[in-house]
């Protein structure tokens, strides 16, 4: 089903920053500038915060798409177009539509595209071989135009879409005197070319006589039978193949499934689609689109042609940071500025990986590598993700190249800078109207050791008063969190900016003497600890806590 060009993810690590962000948006511009026949779609791997939601609105741009997991879904797979068949048509035109399609399944649909059920080869079978009641027809309610069509005839009295909805199928092979005696009104009555045995048919009130044989119909039949209201078929096959393939006429409503269809979502990830078919012996499955609507069917041989969702990854390398699921996609490309982490490919990628502030400021690098002139727009997102992820130069993650690129876009942006950073700490520092939860989550990051894990949030403000308040809130939901991730250990940086230094919060085992001997502090649960001039989650707090943790542990 899959068509048109491949889209590749561009994302960032969960509770993305304003770095993340805006590297997904402006690196997807930049790769769709090489038109290599793949369409480049920023996405997000969680809520935005306060600080990239004020700069996404400053410089008009639109928030990426959430997506929550990276494996297959059933979009992704080339499934099997077969179209939609009323419920309306006969057992027989059912089977010949399967046979030129080599499927042993159709769905049937209504005018509107909804999926009404679906009709096997089962089904037809059943039809022909277990059903005797000679009433099947009438109560299957057949239209007649069905019949003639079943039977390669022709109507030559009679509505051709009115329908056969009371009485059974008569074979009429004695003497005509006797047909009165077994032929009750409105049967449907099988006859050969006995021009008597018509007419008594007809005045025994049948609703339709069948006449086999290719036979030219008299006159004073056709008149008799238009003035009793019966319809006349002809048919080049004999009484017995008549008999034989009636039944085949029948509309497929009646022996197609319509209750508890298993069908599947377009949506749907693939690893959920198979195991829903391991356990199900059907051949043929379903789909259906948001709107409820058929789009084809799917089996495992389709599962065998799956395409994995393509990514690329920024501003992370850590399976823990990436979106769920990322062990299933193919990675092409990782960005990045932190440590080597934990994940794996199965093929290689290109990784570009450099000891700077920001990845966006190695995506600026990549713009003026490739010649590629970079917009007004995009310039102020990749100046605003260099002053976040530096906090305006004062972390020591800084280097001249962040502040080098930082210059350059700002002239292109036309943005002062420290006004325009002023602006995003100001919104980011701005936690009315959210939730303990949403605060704590906004900026955090879970890391391993051999022995440990654990966690650390990040949330900087222009007030020390201003995060004070927020460490109150924040200590009873640090052992929340803890459980919650299944952590050895939290740890939240309440960096000021301003004042360039950070407390730092913790729950956990051994957490706050980890932290106090790593930084030659002493341990206060109550208070925490603070740290001057330690601003870097990523250059100061992270290793010297992984240092100190693999002496221990």
């Amino acid at each position: 089903m899959s068509t048109g060009t491949k889209k590749v993810w561009v994302v960032g690590h969960k509770n993305p920053d304003t770095d993340s962000i805006c590297a997904a948006i402006s690196y997807a511009y930049l790769k769709n500038q090489a038109k290599d026949g793949k369409t480049y779609v920023a996405k997000r791997a969680g809520a935005i915060n306060a600080e990239t939601q004020y700069v996404l609105k400053c410089f008009g741009e639109k928030e990426p798409e959430l997506v929550t997991y990276a494996g297959a879904q059933l979009k992704d797979i080339s499934i099997r177009k077969t179209a939609g068949v009323s419920s309306q048509i006969s057992l027989k035109r059912a089977w010949e539509l399967m046979k030129k399609l080599e499927v042993v399944t159709l769905p049937v649909t209504n005018r509107s595209g909804k999926l009404e059920g679906v009709i096997v080869t089962k089904d037809i079978a059943t039809s022909y071989m277990d059903v005797f009641d000679n009433h099947v027809l009438s109560k299957a309610r057949t239209q007649y135009k069905n019949i003639a069509e079943t039977l390669e005839g022709t109507i030559l009295v009679g509505n051709e879409h009115a329908y056969f909805v009371r009485g059974k199928v008569v074979v009429a092979t004695s003497n005509p005197e006797y047909m009165a005696d077994y032929i009750e009104p409105d049967d449907l009555v099988i006859l050969g070319d006995r021009e008597e045995a018509q007419l008594q048919a007809i005045r025994s009130d049948a609703s339709c006589i069948i006449i086999g044989g290719g036979l030219e119909v008299a006159e004073e039949v056709r008149q008799l039978a238009a003035k009793r209201d019966c319809v006349v078929i002809t048919t080049p096959f004999d009484t017995f193949s008549v008999a034989r393939l009636i039944n085949q006429s029948m509309p497929i409503k009646q022996f197609m499934t319509k209750k508890n269809l298993i069908t599947f979502d377009i949506e749907d990830y693939v690893d959920e689609v198979r195991e829903t078919m391991s356990k199900i012996r059907h051949r043929d499955f379903p789909i259906l689109n948001q709107n409820g609507n058929y789009v084809g069917m799917i089996s495992r041989r389709n599962l065998m042609n799956m395409q994995k969702k393509q990514v690329i990854l920024v501003d992370h390398n850590e399976k823990a940071q990436a979106v769920d699921g990322i062990e299933e996609a193919d990675i092409l490309e990782i960005i990045d500025h932190h440590r080597l982490g934990s994940l794996e490919t199965v093929s290689p990628v290109y990784f570009r990986n450099q000891p700077l502030g920001c990845t966006s400021t190695i995506i600026y690098q990549m713009y003026r590598e490739q010649g590629i002139e970079v917009p007004a727009q995009i310039a102020g997102l990749l100046l605003s993700a260099i002053l976040s992820d530096t906090l305006m130069f004062r972390s020591p993650t800084c280097t001249q190249l962040d502040k080098a690129a930082a210059q350059e876009l700002s002239g292109i942006a036309g943005v002062e800078m420290e006004a325009h950073a002023k602006n995003m700490f100001q919104a980011g520092s701005d936690f009315s109207g959210k939730t303990t939860e949403e605060i704590f989550y906004q900026d955090f990051k879970v890391f391993h050791t051999d022995n440990c894990e654990f966690g650390v949030a990040q949330i900087s403000a222009m007030s020390r008063e201003e995060l004070d308040k927020l460490g109150e809130r924040l200590r009873p939901f640090m052992g929340q969190a803890l459980g919650e991730k299944k952590l050895d250990m939290v740890y939240v940086m309440l960096t000021d900016i301003l004042e360039e230094s950070s407390r730092i919060i913790y729950e956990g085992d051994g957490a706050g003497r980890i932290l106090a001997d790593a930084f030659h502090r002493k341990e206060d649960g109550s208070a925490g600890i603070l740290l001057e001039g330690i601003v870097s989650r990523k250059k100061q707090l992270i290793p010297t806590l992984m240092n100190e943790m693999a002496e221990r542990l």
